[in-house]
């Protein structure tokens, strides 16, 4: 039997309310519509068969295939959820207050337990940046960053610390997914002149100084990203600082390293200067993509041992979006780009489809690896919010355009565990759709009025650079580097020079003619050939001239007397 099409959550002004997905699109029964504006947190299950969200007065649960309401709670306050892998656990989140006599506030990240309904733990969590704990894929272990500390527990027994990892200052950590052994990455800031570094350590293989499985150190950090692949085999790392002490960019300075758990690390050497907009691993594990440098920027594809696998030259684009599959690659300009998107076919390296996205905040795969989600979300765009289905050979299927007072905060696909469905064979022919197409608008150059009549000439701030595949190569030739250019360019200009003083020397050639009004001190630029002969001739030339001065400045003087 074939899986049901994802569903698609939308959450604005208008309310809280699921959609059926392609290729219907109408309003899902699943749960009737939560209207009003107070509906500030949803989220679904790992394997989407459960969903919860807040009304500003409760946290409801519900069962997607049954619609069964499973549990209630009164938490008012709530404003992030989440899922524990299995089902098992409901994390909530609540900002922290304390009381005005400055007593401790009460505990405002709570863990309930999806069977019974009841509190299982309780904690203080201050900050909302990592907030919910991090399990293992099947619950196992249970990991929060607590004081500098990361506290483990197993089995979510919450009374009892299993292990701790305690290093001087960590900032931020990862738990690989997958199956055990389980591994972690820990990332300390660097102070007083050491340098920052992120370390992988197998869990619970902690103590000693050879316990890391890999180390890599580094000096510019001032936050950092840690990426697992899916395999758990290797960690990237994009660190970023602030500010960029050389001012040659507005978004600071990144530096992307990679470090596998058999110990080897690297900096990833990126062949283009300026900011690392987006960093992805394939689902294979096997290679990843950067978004990368200056407009336009550059994105490659790198394999295990850091070498380019493929470049994509440069284009308006600031991330990349594998598909689940890991067979399709999206490159995108969103936010302060117009949304241009690329679609490939990352097994031939085939462009499949150019569809343009205009002013999107937001985008996302399809579970099914076939359709594509992108919207425009306040508070980060006011204007024009709303969201469209495409398939990725570039046809709109669906488009929903909220009205001019409501506004969109939030839309997702319902999520699906992997394999659910099958991988299917490419199609580069856009698929039929009943959404009449749109052009895009093409914003036009200024002119200024004194050039509005005349042709308009092509010219570009910057040379877009095509693809490795599409770049034009005579015969089998690789092109050339800058120096080999440069030293190319010089032999020509030689052997130029020699030609033509072969010329000059040859008797068959009969020199020509002065003109008669050619004035008498006159210099001849005849060469021998020879630089050294060329430059005797040349200095007695100037021997000559102040030789005649004499007689000129005579000449001059009775022309001026009218002798």
């Amino acid at each position: 039997m074939a899986p049901s099409a994802p569903l698609l959550t939308v959450r604005g002004s208008e309310g809280l309310y699921l959609v059926n997905g392609p290729p219907h699109f109408t309003e899902s029964t699943v749960f009737p519509r939560e209207s009003g504006k107070n509906c500030k947190a949803y989220t679904f299950s790992k394997d989407g068969t459960l969903f919860a969200w807040g009304n500003g007065e409760r946290i409801n649960v519900i069962n997607v295939t049954t619609k069964e309401l499973l549990h209630s709670f009164d938490l008012p306050k709530a404003v992030c959820l989440e899922f524990s892998p299995k089902n098992t656990i409901l994390a909530t989140w609540q900002p922290y207050t304390t009381s005005k006599d400055g007593a401790a506030g009460i505990p405002n990240l709570q863990l309930y337990d999806m069977k019974t309904g009841t509190c299982l733990k309780s904690f203080i969590q201050k900050k909302m940046q990592n907030w919910c704990p991090s399990w293992s894929e099947d619950e196992t272990l249970c990991a929060r960053n607590v004081n500098n500390e990361v506290h483990f527990f197993e089995n979510n027994n919450f009374n009892t610390i299993a292990n701790k990892l305690h290093l001087k200052k960590i900032n931020d950590f990862v738990l690989s997914p997958g199956p055990q052994p389980y591994k972690v990455a820990v990332y300390v800031p660097g102070s007083k002149g050491a340098p920052s570094f992120v370390r992988l350590y197998q869990y619970p293989n902690f103590d000693g100084p050879h316990a890391a499985l890999a180390n890599k150190s580094f000096f510019k950090a001032d936050k950092v990203t840690m990426l697992w692949n899916k395999k758990a085999t290797a960690v990237l790392v994009i660190a970023s600082t602030e500010v960029d002490k050389t001012g040659a960019s507005y978004y600071g300075e990144q530096t992307l390293h990679y470090i596998a758990t058999n110990g080897e690390s690297a900096v990833v050497q990126l062949p283009k200067n300026g900011p690392i907009y987006d960093v992805v691993w394939n689902s294979s594990s096997t290679e990843f993509c950067a978004v990368y440098g200056f407009m336009p920027a550059k994105a490659t594809i790198f394999n295990l041992k850091c070498d380019p696998v493929f470049d994509f030259g440069t284009g308006p684009r600031n991330a990349a979006y594998y598909s689940p599959h890991g067979h399709i690659l999206v490159l995108a300009g969103f936010g302060n780009l117009r949304g241009q998107m690329e679609v490939w076919d990352v097994k031939n390296y085939k462009l499949i489809s150019k569809p343009v996205a205009s002013d999107s905040t937001y985008f996302a795969w399809c579970p099914d690896g076939e359709h594509i989600l992108t919207a425009t979300c306040a508070p980060r765009l006011r204007v024009n919010n709303g969201y469209k289905i495409w398939h990725y050979t570039g046809s709109v299927l669906h488009k929903y355009d909220v009205p001019s007072n409501a506004e969109l905060w939030q839309v997702s696909w319902q999520p699906f565990l992997d394999g659910i469905f099958p991988e299917k064979s490419i199609t580069y022919q856009a698929v039929p759709s009943d959404v009449p197409s749109e052009e895009p608008k093409v914003a036009t150059a200024y002119r200024p009025p004194a050039l509005r009549n005349k042709p308009v000439t092509n010219s570009k701030l910057h040379e877009e650079e095509p693809p490795q595949n599409m770049k034009p190569q005579p015969g089998n030739e690789k092109p050339l580097s800058k120096t080999a250019l440069k030293n190319q360019r010089k032999h020509e200009a030689k052997k130029a020079a020699k030609q033509e003083a072969r010329s000059d020397k040859s008797p068959d050639m009969a020199p020509s003619p002065a003109p008669q009004n050619t004035p008498r001190n006159t210099v001849s630029h005849s060469t021998s050939g020879d630089p050294e002969i060329d430059k005797k001739i040349k200095n007695l030339k100037k021997l000559e001239k102040i030789q005649k001065e004499k007689a000129l400045l005579q000449e001059l003087e009775d022309l001026e007397l009218g002798i």
